[in-house]
């Protein structure tokens, strides 16, 4: 079997992963094994931090109508339970910019909740 010399593919292939693991400390942006090693890591945080991005910012909304609807006497759940008996389908995103955007607004929905809980 003849020798094959991997030259200008085997240059291009280390050249693009040393390319992405630019910026990296120490070895890890010069040196192919390890760059290779990280940059492979460095993916699959990406794969999973853009799903548990969509959980953090669902945390962030739910914490913020909580804080309001303390404010109104309520509970995060008891407001959640009012609003969906009083038939209001608002998002938590939507909530949350409510309740820091427009604070009058977000008191009539927390009044709406504690009526129909009430009932």
């Amino acid at each position: 079997m003849p020798r094959v010399k991997g030259g200008t593919v085997t240059r291009r292939r280390r050249k693009k992963v040393i390319k992405l693991a630019k910026g990296y400390f120490g070895s890890k942006h010069t040196l192919y094994k390890v760059a290779n090693q990280q940059v492979m890591k460095s993916y699959m945080y990406a794969y999973r931090d853009r799903r548990q991005k969509k959980r953090d910012f669902r945390k962030l909304w739910i914490t913020r109508i909580n804080a309001a609807a303390r404010m109104n006497g309520l509970s995060y759940s008891r407001l959640m339970h009012g609003l969906k008996l009083a038939g209001i389908e608002v998002n938590r995103k939507m909530l949350a910019d409510l309740a820091i955007s427009d604070e009058k607004a977000f008191t009539q929905l927390a009044d709406t909740a504690k009526s129909k809980l009430d009932n």
